[in-house]
């Protein structure tokens, strides 16, 4: 199978996704995308056709397959978890991404038998997991839609492609946890101690919007800030709390009409403003 080429592809894509600019939910978004790309192609070299021998289907199965999927499943994951995450003070945000590490846990001790097998890097029963046509009931939530087709999937691959999706996501969320116990070191004499005067009075849309706009123009140190931090600055200092902004940024992007009202807007004021001053 003529595969390599396509994996060597993919883990490019995915390498300058994650080393390029945009925030946690961005990559999460874009990774998605990567991923189902990759899995269709592979989908078509694999669907119909045989495998030399059984040894060469149960490493596809066992190796090849789950490192494409486990990205799909971390993904798909990390977007859901990042997107629910609350913002504010590091103590909740702390207790919450820990219960989602524990979580994750949960899923090991669910599928210990298997989790021990694959883990001690077993062989004895890779004729039943890892080759096509032997069915499990067990199978994780995880399998999602592509594992309907029975020429593309075998009973355990899924729950291979899982464990490795939740590795990855427990490496993370323990680095963001670590990453806030630093931060909470407490600090004397910050100008941020200093509540701010000022007040966002429009619309919580149309801040998002000019968000958005400033964060894609990299005009704020040189476009290496993060979204969420840029969200936390101006909630800040305009005291407004913009809840799920990147959801409300789908919204945006979804607009049957202008998409960038708001700032359409701004600049017809301005214009009208120094046509004035000229008058």
């Amino acid at each position: 199978m003529k595969y390599q080429k396509l994996l060597s592809e993919f883990e490019g894509q995915l390498e300058a996704l994650e080393s390029g600019n945009g925030d946690i939910l961005y990559k999460a978004e874009k990774g998605i995308v990567l991923v189902e790309k990759c899995i269709h192609k592979l989908q078509k070299q694999i669907v119909g056709k045989d495998f030399e021998t059984q040894a060469d289907e149960i490493y596809f199965f066992k190796h090849v397959k789950p490192q494409i999927f486990s990205k799909l499943i971390y993904y798909i994951r990390l977007f859901s978890i990042e997107s629910k995450r609350p913002r504010g003070k590091d103590v909740a945000q702390v207790k919450y991404l820990q219960q989602q590490i524990d979580k994750l846990q949960t899923f090991f001790n669910d599928n210990l038998e298997f989790y021990n097998y694959y883990r001690r890097g077993a062989m004895s029963m890779d004729e039943q997991y890892f080759v096509r046509g032997n069915r499990d009931l067990r199978m994780p939530l995880e399998s999602f839609h592509f594992l309907i087709d029975d020429q593309f999937s075998t009973c355990q691959d899924g729950t291979v492609s899982t464990i490795m999706a939740y590795d990855m996501l427990i490496v993370y969320l323990r680095k963001e946890v670590d990453d806030l116990n630093n931060n909470m070191e407490p600090t004397k004499n910050t100008p941020m101690e200093k509540p701010s005067k000022l007040f966002w009075t429009g619309s919580k849309t149309d801040l998002i919007e000019l968000l958005y706009a400033l964060h894609t123009s990299k005009c704020i140190n040189g476009g290496t800030v993060d979204i969420k931090e840029l969200a936390s600055h101006f909630e800040y200092f305009y005291n407004v709390d913009l809840g799920n902004y990147y959801h409300t940024f789908i919204d945006i992007r979804s607009r049957k009409s202008s998409r960038t009202r708001f700032l359409e807007r701004l600049i017809e004021m301005l214009n009208q403003r120094m046509e004035s001053l000229e008058e």
